[in-house]
């Protein structure tokens, strides 16, 4: 387990470097899901295997049917060259007919590799069931791998792939909040009063007072022109202003998975001192046998011996005074030697105790 304790540092330097497009994003102006279900030909003996992946089977011959190709009755097929599959790709705003797009293609069945394989033409649809997008083209697979007498040796993942510039869209997803009214809308992308106050204000000071209102703590309202090229160079500018921002609330944030801990810069102890030490119980259990004396009518049994010991470390106790700030908390900590595990409990603890002036998640 790896931990990461990262510093971010919002200064001076970094304040005169944030604009709004780093913070807020214009309602409606958004990416759209597209999937579809497809198929992969011309695998080198990797596809599914069809007795238990028979959805491959069943797609395999509706495809023939509409080439013309009809089996006989009670034919089954089990190519090992087809693998059934799932296509997505991210249909961004304002594309339009004939771009392409990057799609994702991953194993449905048992498939043992995509690699080599080519994805039919599959058409790809948004959350209404219409059809946005065609993918069709080379699967990339960033993987290798071989298997020969019972051994297999793979390295990355085969079973998934990616087709750069595999989709073509056939129908644009129209943004009529973008043109439609007097008003834009902003959403930041956290939830922060602060921030709110100080993208009205840099959109204010460069455009004229009252044409950003900050309506809550993540919407912002903004008057724009109504004429398309002008509305377009309005909000062009508008996203390329400076902002003033506020230091962030403390938090630390821990994903107990993986023991990664990130804590900002305005985490800080109240005066506490911490003690750690490890306390390990050792048993060790060794088999012995139990032979009788000759002529005495008894058994030979295997019974166990155990032996248990404890061993304890000298706990260290460190004393933290008020107004400690992240990279002495941080330091203490690594001197103590604690391991990933102690330091989500010795955080835990310290937030129990009220000395972490801090938000504590758990992820």
């Amino acid at each position: 387990m790896l931990v990461l304790a990262f510093t971010l540092v919002l200064g001076d330097a970094a304040q005169a470097g944030t604009r709004i497009k780093d913070v807020a994003a214009l309602q409606g102006v958004r990416s759209n899901t597209l999937t579809g279900y497809g198929l992969i030909v011309g695998l080198d003996g990797t596809g599914d295997q069809t007795t238990q992946s028979p959805f491959t089977g069943q797609s395999l011959a509706a495809m023939l049917q509409q080439f013309g190709v009809t089996l006989p009755p009670g034919v089954a097929m089990q190519p090992r060259n087809v693998a059934a599959v799932m296509v997505t790709a991210q249909l961004p705003a304002f594309a339009q007919p004939g771009q392409s797009l990057d799609v994702v293609v991953a194993s449905l069945g048992n498939s043992k590799s995509l690699r080599g394989g080519t994805l039919v033409t599959t058409p790809l649809k948004g959350a209404d069931g219409q059809i946005y997008a065609l993918a069709q083209g080379n699967v990339l697979v960033g993987g290798a791998g071989a298997s020969a007498g019972g051994s297999k040796v793979q390295i990355n993942h085969l079973s998934a792939g990616r087709i750069p510039g595999g989709a073509s869209v056939e129908r644009s997803v129209p943004t009529a909040a973008l043109q439609q009214g007097e008003h834009v809308q902003l959403d930041l992308n956290a939830s922060d009063f602060g921030t709110a106050r100080a993208v009205a204000r840099a959109i204010n000071r460069a455009k004229g007072e009252g044409t950003a209102q900050a309506l809550d703590g993540r919407v912002v309202r903004v008057r724009a022109p109504t004429a398309p090229d002008a509305r377009v160079a309005f909000l062009a500018d508008m996203e390329n202003l400076p902002l003033e921002l506020e230091q962030p609330a403390a938090k630390v944030v821990i994903n107990a998975r993986t023991g990664s801990i990130v804590m900002n810069q305005t985490v800080t102890v109240a005066p506490c001192a911490v003690a750690h030490g490890n306390l390990a119980v050792t048993i060790n259990s060794t088999p012995q046998v139990s032979q009788p004396n000759a002529l005495s009518g008894g058994q030979t049994t295997v019974t166990e011996k155990a032996d248990i010991s404890i061993s304890q470390q000298p706990g260290t106790l460190i004393q933290m005074p008020a107004g400690t700030k992240l990279a002495d908390v941080v330091k203490a900590l690594n001197a103590m030697g604690a391991t990933p595990q102690d330091l989500l409990a010795i955080l835990q603890a310290m937030k129990s105790a009220g000395a972490l002036q801090a938000e504590l998640e758990v992820i």
